[in-house]
């Protein structure tokens, strides 16, 4: 592995700014899921037009689920053979609708 590319103090801090605009973006669209603001299908539609959600792990958003801790997000992602570390813009089109299939949206998305 080399060495991390040369920055400037300028390009630094926009890569900062940039990071730390996703982690709260993430952090917003996990707050909505827990309330039931957004469902699982909205988010995995979200994703493809937002990067900071296709870059969320699929383990986090599980676990945002109300009622679904970090115990049964783990056991459903052995079941389903996806990856703990796997992101949401790497889910295979088969693995995208067994998901949805565990969680159904009891909400009509528009």
């Amino acid at each position: 592995m080399g060495l991390p590319p040369k920055l400037t103090p300028e390009e630094r801090r926009a890569a900062l700014d940039k990071a730390k605009a996703s982690r709260q973006r993430r952090a917003q669209i996990k707050d909505q899921i827990k309330t039931g603001e957004l469902s699982i299908t909205q988010v995995l539609e979200l994703a493809k037009s937002d990067e900071a959600i296709a870059k969320m792990r699929v383990l986090e958003l599980l676990e945002s689920k109300s009622g679904v801790g970090k115990i049964r997000a783990a056991s459903l992602l052995e079941k389903l053979k996806i990856s703990s570390t796997r992101r949401i813009q790497g889910l295979g089109r088969l693995q995208i609708s067994e998901i949805l299939r565990e969680f159904p949206s009891l909400t009509s998305t528009s």
